[in-house]
């Protein structure tokens, strides 16, 4: 689902900030660096945790940089766009803040998103509502953009998470130079970041009482 949810959203971003380069932190095996490269951007960079290479890498090995995301990452130039997607919460909690200002550094606007409380996953041990994030770049002079998530909500072909989770992150003199990034902003209301989405709601739910219909089975069946 990754590339169909690229292929979604890439369109809009694109529609609102018409990056000529963007750098993936977090870029797996550079899938959504690669449709980028589809609608014409090719000064396009990934990072990664781990080293990957020939054919499962999507991206051209030389625009891969493989690196230990719990360490500061500085690089000589930024990028019209930094992208972070469901990344963030697969590092400890004491490389959250150290993180965030990696991507500040990169570039005056982020795409981001990360898992929430229970959203459940691999390896997930920094889970935090959306306030949690927005608060960190805030204190790195960005403010957040509600922007995709209204545009993607209800988008079959987008994965819950990234409706659920993507943010937009800039500096307020890049708001202030983008018309349409600005009147975005304005509407954005910081007091509701922190959602959840109805698949994933649903799947909790439906957990809970299959939960409930256990308990009571086993009771009912310890009473005889």
């Amino acid at each position: 689902m990754s590339v169909s949810s690229a292929r979604q959203i890439v369109p809009l971003i694109l529609k609102l900030i018409q990056p000529k380069s963007v750098i993936d932190i977090g870029c797996g095996v550079g899938t959504w660096l690669s449709v980028f490269r589809q609608h014409g951007i090719d000064d396009v960079f990934g990072v990664e945790g781990g080293d990957i290479k020939g054919k499962l890498l999507q991206i051209p090995q030389e625009r891969f940089l493989p690196f230990d995301l719990e360490k500061p990452l500085r690089m000589e130039r930024q990028f019209d766009l930094v992208m972070s997607l469901e990344v963030a919460e697969h590092l400890p909690v004491e490389y959250a803040e150290t993180f965030v200002e990696s991507l500040t550094l990169l570039g005056p606007v982020i795409l981001f998103s990360a898992a929430i409380p229970f959203q459940d996953g691999v390896n997930h041990v920094n889970e935090q509502w959306q306030k949690y994030w927005a608060e960190l770049f805030a204190e790195k002079g960005f403010v957040a953009i509600d922007c995709i998530r209204k545009r993607i909500w209800q988008n079959p072909h987008v994965s819950w998470w990234y409706a659920q989770n993507t943010l937009m992150f800039a500096k307020p003199e890049y708001v202030e130079n983008h018309p349409f990034l600005k009147a975005e902003y304005e509407n954005t209301c910081i007091s509701q970041l922190s959602i959840v989405h109805p698949t994933r709601y649903l799947k909790v739910a439906n957990s809970a009482i299959i939960r409930r219909i256990h308990t009571r089975v086993k009771r009912l069946l310890s009473q005889k």
